[in-house]
């Protein structure tokens, strides 16, 4: 069969990842005719166009490949749809990501019997449960490019990693490096002699249990080291700062200003993505030498090393997993560069005993999580199946639910409640919440037809979590009463993700400084959500508050705050300043909020009492998703071309795609400062596949409006 689609799923939310497979595949495309379409955040249409002369390859993250399957399922689609590739698969078993994906696999292996699936991953246990949820052959290979030699370090002894000793390792040496007094104390886990053996001719990863960590291990190290390694490739690494204090509009983080010159930076969440884009590349290219990086790293962009080390066996407070302390000793060895690789876990003796179990340990199972996220779990499915007509009685929807990893380890559930009573007691809950209608009653049940609400269908079509759907909805409700439109702080608050008001504590000073700052119309926001000017002043000056005032709205509207002013700036780096975030905190904000803006659009799509909102929200969400001035959003489109980039293209004469799809890259070499010829390459492939996109669209559109209705009326 002649398949009109494939999907790769992307189990992480690794923005570089995502975007080198999409530059990488682009010019595969362009050779082969096939288009590379994006899903992610807020990009993506739903349901994809129909295409009828080139196959497409789309490209997608768990949240946004589940609602493109929705949306292929809804129009009667799926059966284009020839292969699903999913990295990662061990993610099945973490959290709400893994119950987001259980149900798209579940769905795709229901509604599509010539759908292939291959999942893919390096650290699987329970094989045999997930061959029988996906009805798989299993195939496995130990084979590795590199040889990977295991070590766990204590105090100033090296031991190799042995599963057939007693205690799991053996001697191996001692570390041969003298220390003074000031370093041992500085270093007492000897971490400059580790990587002072490799660098700067080999690579070398330091994974730390935090963002902090990751920074004062970098400083630390730059401090002791000689004076030599500032002249390994200078000239390169002076640019590499250049660079950054161009993304960084004038400014760079001082410790990598401080780190760089001896070929070390940090790289994790904190930075925005124009920072890691630029430290991973300088990376690959050996002009940095030392990363040190949190676990994320681990299972994100390709950056394997000579040495890994750990400098702990914890990620942040919790003690490390089976499956995580693989992601990260993983990277150790480089194919066609190293001829092994080596993994280092350092270990305090309080932690002995449980490193030895971990060494010794198989790796852990995977298991579903519908149930543990209930919400954004178990009732979304069962909410969906009945919005897809894939199950619309209770009986229909049991059986649904067999065909489930969940259902498939049914047998681990409590005796106290049966997986049929869960479900009777999810459904009966989405009744109650208004988003389905039907009777589930005590004796006959199974036979009553379940239909959804149009509440219901706008909170599975748009993805919003059902914690919140009904929030939303008054939300929205209220809006239509009194939006106030003089600016897009009212909007800017309605699409302010609820799941990120959590982590948020805000700094009275600052909350009471950009309150102040506001019009009389856009202070009038805050009073109409329910935060009374005169909540911010007593609580910045420290007074006692009488009036009970919901912690959430308020986390919410400061976190608008932060939207509105990068709205408005267009520079994360003076907005994080402002608020004292960091750039990544910040970033992460600006991305999650664009996403969840597409979300409420197609919530509002679907309940034409917020017809209101589409036009609005259409905006709104452009602006949030690429936060710069509109002529540079074009370049911005093609995949991989960050802030800074777009920039620099745009004053290099670049000005649209169709200049960028019909570049010369040796030209742009030349011109556009760091831009590597294997980058210029992609970034034209990248462009051309767009450009041959939105050509595709236009004129599928025109041949459907030319099509002859099969339809017309005749005399006879």
């Amino acid at each position: 069969m002649d398949y009109l689609a494939k999907l790769k799923i992307y189990s992480g939310n690794f923005e570089g990842l995502r975007c080198f497979m999409i530059r990488s595949l682009s010019s595969f495309g362009i050779e082969l005719g096939f288009l590379v379409e994006e899903y992610a955040g807020s990009k993506g249409r739903f349901p994809p166009i129909k295409r009828r002369i080139k196959k497409s390859l789309y490209i997608a993250t768990i949240e946004k490949g589940h609602a493109l399957v929705n949306s292929l399922i809804e129009t009667e689609r799926i059966d284009d749809v020839g292969l699903i590739v999913v990295d990662e698969l061990h993610m099945l078993g973490e959290g709400s990501r893994g119950a987001t994906l259980e149900m798209t696999l579940a769905k795709i292996l229901y509604a599509s019997k010539n759908t292939q699936i291959i999942g893919m991953s390096a650290t699987l246990n329970n094989v045999g449960d997930l061959q029988k949820f996906l009805q798989a052959e299993y195939y496995t290979n130990n084979f590795r490019p590199v040889e990977l030699k295991e070590y766990i370090k204590i105090q100033d002894t090296i031991y190799a990693v042995d599963s057939k000793t007693e205690n799991g390792f053996t001697f191996s040496r001692l570390l041969n490096f003298k220390y003074s007094s000031s370093l041992e104390k500085a270093d007492p886990d000897h971490i400059i002699a580790l990587v002072t053996e490799v660098i700067p001719k080999y690579s070398c990863l330091i994974f730390c249990p935090t963002k902090k960590n990751c920074e004062n291990v970098a400083s630390m190290v730059c401090k002791y080291l000689k004076k030599e390694f500032r002249a390994h490739r200078e000239k390169e690494k002076q640019d590499l700062i250049k660079n950054l204090k161009y993304i960084g509009n004038g400014s760079v983080c001082p410790v990598l200003k401080q780190t760089i010159p001896f070929g070390i930076a940090y790289h994790h969440s904190g930075l925005t993505n124009d920072e890691r884009k630029i430290i991973e590349e300088a990376y690959s290219a050996g002009i940095l030498c030392l990363l040190a990086c949190t676990a994320t790293l681990a299972a994100g962009v390709n950056l394997p090393a000579r040495r890994v080390i750990l400098r702990a066996p914890y990620v942040a407070n919790d003690f490390l997993k089976k499956n995580q302390y693989k992601q990260m000793i993983g990277r150790a060895g480089r194919a066609g560069i190293d001829s092994a690789g080596e993994s280092i876990l350092i270990v305090q003796e309080k932690d002995k005993r449980l490193v030895q179990d971990l060494i010794n340990s198989p790796l852990e199972n995977c298991y579903s999580s519908l149930l543990l996220e209930f919400t954004k779990g178990m009732q979304t499915l069962l909410l969906s199946l009945v919005g897809l007509k894939i199950a619309v009685t209770y009986e229909e929807v049991n059986n649904f639910m067999c065909s489930t990893l969940l259902g498939v380890q049914r047998q681990l559930l409590s005796k106290e409640r049966s997986l049929s009573e869960i479900i009777k007691d999810g459904l009966q809950k989405l009744i109650e919440k208004g988003l389905l209608k039907g009777r589930i009653s005590e004796d006959n049940h199974s036979k009553c037809t379940l239909t959804v609400t149009p509440l219901g269908k706008a909170t599975y079509k748009g993805s919003i979590d059902l914690a919140y759907c009904n929030l939303l909805y008054r939300e929205l409700k209220k809006g239509l009463e009194g939006l106030i439109l003089e600016s897009n702080l009212h909007l800017l608050y309605l699409t302010t993700p609820y799941d990120t008001t959590s982590n948020c504590s805000p700094d009275w000073m600052i909350y009471l400084r950009q309150f102040n700052q506001l019009s009389g119309a856009e202070q009038k926001v805050a009073d109409i959500v329910g935060v009374p000017e005169s909540f911010i002043t007593r609580k910045a000056s420290g007074q006692a508050i009488r009036k009970n005032v919901d912690s959430a709205v308020v986390n919410r509207l400061y976190l608008s705050f932060v939207l509105y002013a990068l709205l408005k700036e267009t520079d994360i780096w003076s907005v994080s300043e402002k608020f004292n975030m960091s750039r990544g905190y910040v970033q992460n904000l600006l991305n999650s909020a664009a996403s969840f803006a597409s979300c409420v659009l197609r919530f509002c799509e679907e309940l034409k009492e917020f017809w209101v909102y589409k036009a609005l929200l259409t905006e709104l969400i452009k602006q949030l998703t690429y936060c710069v001035k509109t002529e540079l959003i074009p370049l911005m489109e093609v995949a991989g071309v960050l802030e800074a980039r777009a920039k620099q293209l745009y004053n290099a004469g670049y000005k649209t795609l169709a200049h960028l799809a019909n570049a010369d890259p040796e030209t742009l070499v030349k011109m556009i400062d760091h831009l590597s010829r294997r980058q210029a390459k992609q970034i034209v492939s990248s462009a051309k596949m767009l450009l041959s996109e939105k050509a595709e669209a236009l004129q599928e559109e025109v041949e459907e409006l030319l099509k002859v209705p099969t339809d017309i009326p005749t005399t006879y």
